[in-house]
């Protein structure tokens, strides 16, 4: 699906098209190989647990036409940011969930995948109730930014019920201008973890 902000069929959207605060914003570097991994197609149910700025959540219900995604963020900043976001590029198939998971998890739409980007400290609990609730075959993508959220994915998604547990980390250095000379400036290593529920 295109809109008038974003009449484009492809992922990752210009960070400077997104309003964020002090919210971070996932990347769009990391945001284009999120999408390419949860393998989004039109009438999906997206969960997107921990949307901060709703970067993904936009993206997501660019891609699933028909379909539909849940924002969940406990933050009320981002969870006003995502809102907003989401009118900016004219999404409409998005529900907004403002709650802690995976309390808020349960009264959901069954989900064909589920990205998750914050926990809240509770990312054992949250990939639990994912396990419970993905349709077979689905999809979860998971972007991990500290050791401990690395380890505690791969501990849940490299078990039953989850199987073909694959993952990248990245590492994006952006151009950027000092002075007359051009660098590179590092961003965060991200790693992104992805797995399917057993069929």
């Amino acid at each position: 699906m295109v809109t008038e902000r974003w009449p484009h069929l492809l992922s990752g959207i210009s960070d400077a098209e997104f309003l964020r605060g002090s919210v971070p914003l996932t990347k769009e570097e990391i945001r284009a190989l999120t999408i390419r991994c949860a393998r989004l197609a039109p009438g999906l149910v997206v969960w997107d647990i921990g949307s901060g700025t709703g970067s993904l959540t936009v993206e997501a219900a660019l891609l699933v036409p028909g379909g539909s995604v849940v924002a969940v963020e406990r933050g009320e900043e981002a969870a006003a940011l995502t809102r907003e976001n989401c009118r900016r590029f004219g999404v409409e198939n998005v529900q907004f969930v403002c709650g802690e998971a995976p309390e808020v998890l349960s009264g959901l739409p069954t989900p064909d995948r589920v990205l998750v980007g914050g926990s809240g400290g509770m990312l054992r609990e949250i990939l639990s109730i994912c396990g419970k609730r993905l349709v077979p075959g689905g999809i979860i993508v998971v972007n991990a930014l500290t050791p401990a959220t690395l380890f505690t994915t791969l501990r849940v998604l490299d078990a039953p019920p989850f199987t073909a547990l694959a993952g990248c980390q990245v590492q994006v250095s952006r151009l950027e201008k000092l002075g007359r000379e051009y660098f590179f400036r590092a961003q965060n290593a991200v790693s992104i973890l992805s797995a399917r529920r057993e069929e």
